[in-house]
């Protein structure tokens, strides 16, 4: 059967998949493996279900908790996901149960609903596995809503959703490792705080404000449908920390939600259930779900609005009026985020901007010490790990500006300011690889020209974080050995000593953008 299948030149079909995957980047490639492993995971437990005899509802049920157990678990180790994954069950199926006793009692239901959102978000001070936990809580109560779980559904419904955990923890670690044999992944340490000060307490305070008039508002529209607006709210707020950012994902939520429902439209609604064609497209949906998600929420809302369609049809209840209402609650749950942002606890894009900024420079400076370090030939860790501690956080600097570079911002100096920002802040990523690569070498060891252009940079992000300008936004005279460097054959002292005053020169052009008041811009 093999030789039937081999290709020319002796390549089977799936070793021609497994050199595709591997000519598409490591980035692309990893999202890749885990959006396919995602499929099969998701896939592996809905047919688990279905085959035990659970019916329809059960089943759905079981892929959504198997969808959630491999979206949200985002442990840095392999270990500390499985912690967490088997932890799941414990923070969700109380939560599940819960609901389905209050399924008739609706301000009890409603009370315990808004409780939920407030401790679901309360729990990101513990990290990921506390995001991970009070997701998953969450939309156990959220779903037990969608499918109308009551009391006499709900042994079903928690066999299914034990019965997928399995299915999705046996993909994750057993059928389909990915992440087995990477080493820890870095992680950014969340951002301190005491009391209404703390990240996490002020968005738990915002999250129980929007979700409460999602609530009331949603109800207005639909006694029936009225969570898809606070599922909605609860939703713009992971990985939003400003006034800007909720905004500006409020509006791609808006606008995934819109061509979602404009594609449900064309093809759920054709489908009107049939089996084959709605499996087909949900597994699509799924892929599309966890391959757009660290890139664009738009994109994920699109995939995830277009799969709650096929799920509809399945169901028996599509309709295009049902799609519409889909949007209606979608805009009433993002006016709650932003007037929650606006009124509860307020912080402004400026400053959740520059704590990003500054901890990036400060892990630039990290980077920097450590490769001086490897440089000097002492002992120890080298500045990799940094770098990759470097990398997560540029892309919280970049998540925290979208709102001002967004394309429909109307503030035209700030936004040039936050792309100077940004493009000055890649200009010290690149410079501190291109060290980490020089200092790898040890033929750069011990260059007393890198001891003083290493203190130079020391200098520079001292002058980053005093409140006084710097005189002129220039780098000093001591940049100028650097050109004199590339007249003969570069040494690897040499081209570490060109990164650090790349690194210097950047870091000092830093300091105009940082210390002008951003009002000034405005």
């Amino acid at each position: 059967m093999e030789k039937s299948l081999r290709k020319p030149g002796g390549r089977t079909p799936a070793h021609l998949l497994r050199r595709t995957v591997a000519t598409l980047g490591p980035e692309r490639s990893l999202r890749v493996r885990v959006s396919s492993r995602a499929v099969v995971g998701i896939g592996l437990a809905v047919a688990g279900c279905a085959l035990s005899g659970l019916p329809l509802q059960a089943v759905v049920a079981g892929g959504l908790v198997a969808l959630l157990a491999l979206f949200t678990v985002a442990d840095t180790t392999v270990r500390g996901q499985a912690v967490t994954t088997a932890l799941l069950p414990v923070a969700g199926f109380p939560v599940l149960a819960l609901a389905a006793l209050l399924h008739e009692l609706p301000l009890a239901r409603d009370a315990t609903f808004l409780a939920v959102v407030f401790a679901g978000v309360y729990a990101r001070r513990w990290g990921s596995r506390g995001n991970a936990l009070g997701i998953f809580a969450f939309m156990e109560f959220f779903a037990a809503q969608f499918l109308h779980t009551g009391p006499e559904r709900l042994p079903e419904t928690l066999a299914a959703g034990l019965l997928a955990l399995v299915a999705a923890a046996l993909t994750r670690f057993v059928l389909w490792p990915v992440e087995r044999g990477t080493g820890p992944q870095p992680a950014i340490v969340p951002v301190g705080g005491r009391g209404l000060s703390r990240p996490t307490t002020r968005q738990a305070f915002q999250a129980l404000f929007a979700c409460g008039f999602a609530l009331a508002a949603g109800q207005a529209l639909s006694l029936d449908r009225w969570y898809w607006a606070v599922g909605a709210a609860w939703w713009i707020f992971v990985n939003t920390a400003s006034r800007g950012e909720t905004l500006v994902r409020g509006f791609r939520r808006v606008l995934g939600t819109v061509t979602g429902l404009a594609a449900g439209l064309l093809v759920a609604v054709p489908a009107d259930g049939a089996v084959a064609p709605t499996l087909a497209v949900v597994a699509c949906c799924v892929f599309g779900i966890f391959y757009t998600a660290p890139l664009s929420y738009s994109w994920m809302m699109f995939f995830v609005t277009l799969m709650v369609g096929m799920l509809y049809g399945l169901l028996g209840v599509l309709h295009p009026g049902l799609l519409g209402l889909r949007l209606e609650e979608t805009a009433v749950g993002a006016v709650g985020a932003v007037l929650a942002v606006a009124v509860v606890l307020p912080v402004t894009t400026h400053a959740a901007t520059e704590v990003w900024i500054r901890r990036a420079v400060h892990c630039v400076h990290e980077c920097a010490l450590d490769a001086a370090r490897r440089l000097a030939g002492e002992s120890g860790d080298g500045p990799e790990a940094r770098i990759a501690e470097l990398e997560l956080l540029l892309g919280r600097v970049r998540l925290s500006v979208a709102p001002l570079v967004h394309p429909l911002s109307p503030m035209r100096a700030r936004k040039a300011r936050a792309r100077q920002v940004l493009a000055l802040l890649d200009d010290c990523a690149r410079q501190v690889r291109g060290l980490a690569e020089a200092a790898a070498d040890p033929a750069a060891s011990h260059d007393a020209r890198l001891t003083a252009a290493c203190e130079r940079v020391e200098d520079a992000v001292r002058r980053l974080a005093a409140p006084a300008p710097a005189p002129d936004g220039t780098a000093p005279s001591a940049l100028a050995p650097a050109a004199a460097a590339a007249v003969e054959p570069p040494t690897p002292g040499d081209r570490a000593l060109a990164h650090l005053h790349a690194l210097e020169n950047a870091l000092h052009q830093l300091a105009a953008p940082l210390h002008t008041p951003p009002r000034t811009t405005a």
